[in-house]
């Protein structure tokens, strides 16, 4: 095998695919749609960022406004957690549109992330938005195949793969050449886009500090790369294994809905089947049928804490709650939150348990199909997955948990143990400058390494089919057919 003659087949390839006047309308074409897409992608990512930065800045003014307070009112009073949309969620959309972006925060209650976008869109949004993304995932295959079906099947009808043989040239020079042909022809509508990207992440440059955007646009870039050989690869296979050129486009139209339409809909499917997620109503049922076992801290008869009220009395040796040298009431309401959330966090686990299952379904299914694979890369690199959301949730949760827990602190410390039980008067009141001391809520992305986790197992994927696609080629090579 000769690269001179590779590299012939190549520029061979090139200019006859690049030749019709044809080809130039559909790359005008998918130029316009870049553009559009682009647009469209810098204009919500800066739309939605300052609504969510507005809204987060009025969520915290109208928490500072509070004037002195009971700290446990302001536990209850709350707060809200906005999520920062993602830099690269300009070139992926994923799951954003449908995860959601807010949540409020409050005392013995974790509630569920709102507002997405789907909750205010037509039934429309199911079939996808049209992001850079999905030109690169769905259009542009489709192009390759409709350039590259007739490379090898064209050659084999007219004659001329024969004269070729005959004159020396090697199966495996004419497969590899061809299929570096149409992947340069690719490039061409690549770039583009990459070049796209590249200038909309310098716009944001500083939005968001340390999320490694560079390095993950890297990984999105190369993983495109390696995924366009794949489908060029595929391409002159399906061209050489048929007898006509009709026949390989049929065929390769076959696998785009197969691979692209019919299968991910069909792992979706069993992934719901065979891991059912609880209705809300039941999850939350469950909730509060442990949190009634376990105690209710705003119930001065409940069992268990007449146990933790025992247990403190022997403790620090007294036998009323004013002879504490802090106010058990912040100190039941401190503990109170610490077991609800111990049975909030322990049923959510499981329930994104069972997600997870589910999504392992379509992430083991990459192995079979490469436009899985790259989806995931995209989405997981990008920020806008499943596992992205999963850890806005729980760091909002976290700063819930903290901010509740200081509330009850400072009830512990400044609202005497002498005074009588309750939330009213000018003695059952904290300063209002804790509420500034306590900081706001800022979003911080999933990190890098944890990003690189949730992709490793597509990345691994789309390695597999790179080297398997090679495999093909030389296998075919040698059982491949002039006539």
């Amino acid at each position: 095998m000769q690269w001179a003659n590779i590299r012939l087949f190549a520029v061979h390839f090139w200019r006859n695919a690049t030749a019709p006047k044809s080809f130039y309308a559909l790359f005008l074409i998918f130029i316009l749609l870049t553009a559009y897409s682009a647009v469209s992608g810098i204009q919500n990512h800066i739309t939605q960022n300052n609504i969510r930065q507005e809204h987060q800045t009025k969520a915290r003014q109208s928490w500072e406004a509070n004037p002195d307070k009971h700290p446990h009112r302001m536990a209850h009073f709350g707060t809200f957690a906005f999520r920062t949309h993602p830099a690269l969620g300009i070139f992926d959309y994923g799951l954003e549109s449908f995860t959601g972006n807010t949540v409020f925060l409050e005392a013995h209650r974790q509630n569920s992330v709102n507002f997405s976008e789907a909750t205010f869109s037509t039934g429309m949004l199911r079939f996808g938005e049209l992001s850079l993304a999905l030109l690169l995932q769905l259009v542009l295959p489709l192009i390759l195949f409709f350039t590259g079906f007739s490379c090898v099947a064209g050659d084999k009808q007219n004659g001329t793969l024969k004269i070729l043989l005959s004159q020396g040239a090697t199966w495996k020079e004419i497969l590899f050449g061809k299929s570096i042909g149409l992947f340069a022809i690719s490039l061409l509508f690549l770039i583009p886009i990459l070049f796209v990207v590249i200038i909309a992440l310098l716009l944001f440059e500083n939005s968001v500090v340390n999320d490694f955007r560079w390095l993950r646009f890297f990984i999105i870039g190369t993983s495109y790369l390696v995924f366009f050989f794949i489908i060029s690869s595929i391409t002159v296979v399906i061209s050489t294994s048929s007898n006509a050129p009709k026949n390989a486009l049929l065929r390769l139209l076959g696998i785009w809905l197969l691979l692209v339409i019919l299968l991910p809909k069909s792992t979706q499917a069993m992934g719901n089947y065979w891991f059912p997620i609880p209705s809300k109503l039941a999850f939350q049922s469950a909730i509060e049928k442990d949190a009634i076992q376990k105690g209710d801290s705003h119930n001065p008869n409940d069992p268990h804490y007449n146990h933790l009220k025992d247990s403190v009395f022997t403790v620090h040796k007294v036998t009323k709650v004013t002879d504490l040298p802090f106010n058990y009431s912040g100190f039941v309401m401190r503990e109170g939150e610490k077991i609800t959330s111990a049975l909030y966090r322990k049923h959510q686990a499981k329930l994104v348990d069972i997600y997870k299952n589910q999504n392992n379904v379509t992430r083991f299914s990459s192995f079979v199909n490469p436009f899985t694979a790259i989806k995931l890369i995209s989405m997981t690199m990008a920020g806008t997955d499943f596992s992205s959301y999963i850890d806005f949730q729980d760091k909002a949760d976290d700063y819930r948990y903290k901010l509740a827990q200081t509330m009850n602190e400072l009830q512990m410390e400044y609202i005497s143990p002498k005074k009588e039980s309750g939330s009213e008067g000018k003695a059952h009141v904290v300063g209002h400058e804790h509420w500034e001391d306590f900081q706001d809520f800022k979003h911080e992305p999933m990190t890098f390494s944890n990003s690189m986790k949730e992709a490793f197992f597509a990345l691994l994927s789309i390695l597999f089919w790179a080297i398997s696609t090679i495999g093909v080629i030389l296998f075919i090579s040698k059982k491949a057919k002039a006539i």
